[in-house]
């Protein structure tokens, strides 16, 4: 059924959002009996879900333990008490961590979503007491999304940073064994090229991959499945207002093709809408300054705060609205948003300063703790001026990527666009005469640089530890010794770009309790009203616990949700 014909005003529940955690919720929902209906705002569905790296935190998860993983709830629990400590209600942390695991057996049980446990992906704090080494991040496996048949032109295409040479499907673990350089990965390289070339049938119709992977793969094998059930996704439908009727939320007020609806949710509306990042003045209200959505890497125009509004005009509480899920970015020329820069920074050979030239942080460590750094330095130093910058040189531009500057092996400088060059990028043959280039004190930078190269001689980064946890030796190169994070800057001509204190969503939002609920600035449970994702608060608190730590709790949350609705039923 499309949604032209679609004439149905009434359903039990209503789902605003169509990322992981709504989609997820969505399935449950109708798994349990209930009708439900999809609203999404934009004309694709997959929200910032489809171009992120799928990933999904899920601490005890039964793909783990079939490994024999050294995994238990008890673990767990120490480890995040130990991260989040008592920012989050201690029941909706519990809530988390019990139904985490049921939520991945139960939908890979009911849908065609299938992951694979990264046994090497490192929690980020592999200091804390309880932290693992591996086995509690789960990649979702390839799925070939011409099963969506017409729905495939509606899906978000994944990112191109997602994609090899920008256009190839692959696994994170697959992915991590390229950019460690691990044994094997040129071959695997080759055979992934090949499949994706010889695949003539379908490169007839679209240069996109036909198998998706990562975030893509996720809201694909998601979308297949609500399909499966019969369930109504509506594209083009602007959410506007919540509906109310004796303190009970019993629907919504969107816009869509020009006309206002009234829709009933009988037994509740789940907002997943993703947070507010998008909107600069609610941004510059709540966020740290300077702000600007130009440095989200999430979806412009989407995102944009209407399901937090709407809330807080009933009464809902929130928190943490001065976070975001930071990570730094970088600006490309023509491109819509910027780039995330994950996995780069623990390439050897590079070194990132602020405006003095100086080192601030452990280049390597997690993207949350990293743009965290950038504001605590900026603040330390008292000015405005947040621009920090990654520094490499001709070895490290040579054989390793940055951003969107792909290995020069791979893509020679004579093959970048003419205008990166003294925009997204800059080049000189010293340190003195690029730190003129990008207004960075030079002194300061080639002492910088001199004391992170004896740094990698030694392997021991004495200022800042990089490479001296699991965590950042995850995407170093194993080849390099003996710190596969540190390498010396020597060869000009040198390279500088410049990071942004970007984001992949907001942190805050409605707060909600154990069933997700949305909880009144009295306390109390707004009665059919629940928020999980980026529009609900983080359970995770201030911090990023592990990879797929905004996804897991999404998801896991729109099943508790869809489980809590069916039980008041």
């Amino acid at each position: 059924m499309t949604a032209k014909t679609q004439t149905q005003t009434a359903y039990d529940v209503i789902v605003v959002g169509s990322g992981a955690g709504a989609m997820t919720a969505a399935v449950f929902a109708a798994e349990r009996g209930l009708s439900v209906l999809v609203v999404e705002k934009s004309a694709q569905f997959g929200g910032t879900s489809a171009i992120s790296g799928g990933g999904i935190w899920i601490p005890n998860n039964h793909h783990f333990i079939a490994k024999n993983g050294n995994d238990s709830p008890e673990k767990a629990w120490t480890y995040l008490q130990n991260a989040v400590g008592d920012r989050v209600d201690e029941q909706r942390l519990r809530a988390y961590l019990d139904a985490a695991p049921k939520m991945v057996a139960e939908l890979e049980a009911c849908s065609r979503v299938r992951f694979a446990v990264a046994e090497k992906y490192p929690d980020y704090y592999p200091h804390l007491e309880g932290s693992l080494p591996g086995g509690r991040s789960l990649d979702p496996e390839i799925f070939d999304a011409s099963v969506l048949e017409d729905e495939f032109d509606n899906m978000r295409p994944a990112s191109a940073t997602t994609l090899l040479m920008g256009k190839i499907a692959w696994t994170a673990r697959q992915a991590h064994k390229a950019m460690s350089r691990s044994f094997g990965w040129r071959l695997m390289l080759i055979w992934l090229i090949l499949r994706y070339k010889l695949d003539f049938k379908w490169r007839r119709k679209t240069d996109m991959d036909r198998r998706t992977a990562l975030g893509a793969s996720l809201v694909a094998s998601l979308r297949r499945s609500l399909m499966d059930r019969k369930v109504p996704l509506w594209l083009n439908t602007d959410f506007r207002e919540l509906l109310t009727e004796n303190g009970r939320v019993s629907g919504v007020r969107v816009e869509r093709e020009g006309q206002m609806l009234e829709l009933s949710a009988r037994h509740g509306v789940i907002l997943a809408s993703g947070g507010f990042e998008q909107n600069q003045q609610l941004r510059e209200r709540y966020l740290p300054k300077p702000t600007e959505r130009a440095w989200s890497a999430t979806p412009p125009g989407n995102n944009t705060g209407a399901a937090l509004e709407a809330a807080q005009s009933i009464g809902a509480a929130t928190d943490l609205l001065d976070w975001g899920w930071w990570a730094p970015t970088i600006a490309v020329p023509g491109e819509e948003k910027p780039r995330p820069i994950f996995a780069e920074r623990a390439f050897p050979g590079s070194i990132v300063v602020n405006c003095q030239g100086k080192r601030f942080v452990n280049e390597a460590a997690p993207y949350l703790e990293f743009v965290d750094a950038m504001y605590r330095d900026q603040r330390a130093r008292g000015d405005d001026n947040l621009s920090v910058w990654v520094i490499i040189d001709a070895h490290f531009r040579f054989n390793y990527a940055m951003g969107p500057l792909m290995p020069g092996q791979i893509m020679p400088d004579s093959k970048l666009p003419a205008e990166w060059l003294n925009t997204m990028y800059f080049k000189a043959d010293s340190l003195e005469q690029l730190a003129g280039q990008i207004g960075v004190d030079a002194q300061g930078l080639v002492d910088s640089v001199k004391r992170l190269n004896e740094y990698a001689k030694t392997g021991d980064d004495v200022e800042f530890g990089r490479g001296g946890n699991v965590f950042d030796r995850y995407y170093g190169d194993v080849n390099v010794k003996p710190n596969p994070c540190l390498a010396p800057l020597l060869k000009a001509p040198f390279y500088a770009m410049r990071i942004d204190a970007g984001d992949i969503g907001t942190k805050g939002g409605l707060l909600t309790n154990a069933h997700a609920q949305v909880l009144h600035e009295s306390g109390q449970p707004i009665e059919g009203l629940y928020a999980i994702g980026n529009t609900s608060s983080s359970v995770l608190g201030t911090t990023y616990p592990g990879a797929g730590g905004t996804l897991g709790p999404a998801m896991t949350f729109g099943y508790i949700a869809a489980r809590h609705l069916a039980e008041q039923r």
